[in-house]
């Protein structure tokens, strides 16, 4: 076995984007000059990914306030709305929340408890777990949660957020509760801020009478006194530029990933995939918070993405088939079983344990682990050997 390094993720530096800027261009050298500065030998399959945010700077798709204001009122003509189940973030929804309140409605804001959707804990459970109140089925005011929870702020951010949510959004009243079917309780217009359980949310409120009612993916998929827009995710995967407007997700990913993909293959004749991607797919062990609050993990990539993995599983062949043999005899029968596999191996026994998720998602947790979320100024990753296995050298 002459090979001895599998996939590599290699994070590369971009300049500073902006508004406007070419980005097939900037990705393209950035990428060529990290290539040259490291003599990389491209490969059939390597992978160029690009974040979410990149993209959306250079389209410039941005939103104000007072445009997203604009838009609920085109929405919605009740005079007040409930904003249901937000997720507890300054980043992600403080500045939405802003945003509606500038829209002159009074608005009920209504929180999940203990926790929100992606595992942000508003609470103690252990408070929650000695109290008599039953998470199911009851409705909290604000001075009973806070009876219940006390002055309970976020462990990794120090935020209350339900006093942050109120100073954002002073003409608004705080609720918990965890029926969606509750919010109807104090008004039948509804924003739906849930990520990734929306469709069913809003499906239930319509059939329960609900008769205003909206997703966070509705808001802003049109441009608004010419505003940017999404319109596939509306506000979802947005997050905060500056304090009066919104970084909106971006839209016609696939112009751009198949422009650069015909630029790299062009460059290297090699069959190059390249990928957009936002919040990898994965909980952090110690806060539980899911990180995916965005509505994908990859709104755009190139057709040799698609799919899930179709993969053995070394360890459990290793100790089944391959046990009593020597370590030589065990390395080559390893290789010659996994270049004999079967195209479909879904449902067998020598899969269990791998992981059977969109490819795509896959590389976007390791790109959003490698290109972190602060200051390593690696926007764009370049991944080698993914698609490799143990029998190729």
């Amino acid at each position: 076995m002459d090979r001895l390094i599998g996939t590599v993720s290699m994070g590369v530096r971009t300049p500073i984007i902006e508004t406007g800027d070419n980005l097939v261009d900037i990705v393209f050298d950035s990428v060529n000059k990290a290539v040259e500065s490291k003599n990389i030998e491209l490969k059939d399959k390597d992978v160029v990914c690009v974040t979410e945010s990149l993209v959306a700077r250079a389209q410039g798709n941005y939103a104000t306030c007072e445009q997203i204001a604009k838009d609920i009122n085109n929405k919605f003509k009740a005079d007040e709305i409930a904003i249901l189940f937000p997720i507890l973030s300054r980043n992600r929804f403080s500045i939405m929340l802003k945003a509606f309140a500038l829209s002159g409605k009074k608005l009920h804001i209504c929180l999940s408890y203990p926790q929100d959707e992606v595992g942000n804990y508003i609470m103690d459970r252990m408070d929650l777990f000695e109290s008599d109140v039953n998470p199911y089925s009851d409705i909290l005011s604000e001075e009973e949660f806070r009876k219940l929870a006390g002055d309970y702020k976020h462990e990794f951010t120090g935020v209350d957020y339900i006093s942050l949510y109120k100073e954002m959004a002073k003409n608004s009243e705080v609720h918990f509760f965890n029926n969606p079917k509750d919010v109807l309780k104090f008004t039948k217009s509804v924003l739906v801020c849930q990520i990734h359980t929306r469709d069913l949310t809003k499906k239930l409120l319509e059939k329960s009478g609900a008769e205003e009612v909206y997703g966070l993916d509705e808001i802003m998929t049109q441009s608004v006194d010419g505003s940017g827009y999404n319109e596939d995710y509306g506000l979802l995967g947005s997050n905060l530029s500056t304090d009066d407007v919104v970084k909106l997700f971006p839209r016609d990913g696939q112009v751009f990933v198949d422009e650069l993909q015909k630029r790299l293959i062009e460059k290297y004749n090699k069959e190059i995939e390249v990928m957009i991607y936002g919040d990898g797919a994965f909980k952090d062990p110690v806060g539980k918070i899911w990180e995916l609050a965005d509505p994908v993990v990859s709104p755009a990539y190139t057709k040799g993405l698609s799919g899930t993995p179709n993969e053995l599983k070394i360890k459990y062949i290793a100790d089944t088939e391959l046990k009593d043999l020597s370590i030589d005899e065990r390395t080559e029968k390893m290789r010659e079983r996994i270049s004999h596999k079967k195209d479909d191996l879904k449902g067998t026994n020598e899969t269990l344990g791998t992981t059977p998720r969109q490819i795509t998602d896959l590389l976007g947790s390791l790109c959003d682990l490698t290109s972190g979320s602060g200051d390593k100024g690696t926007p764009v990753v370049l991944i080698q050997g993914y698609f490799d296995n143990y029998s190729n050298d």
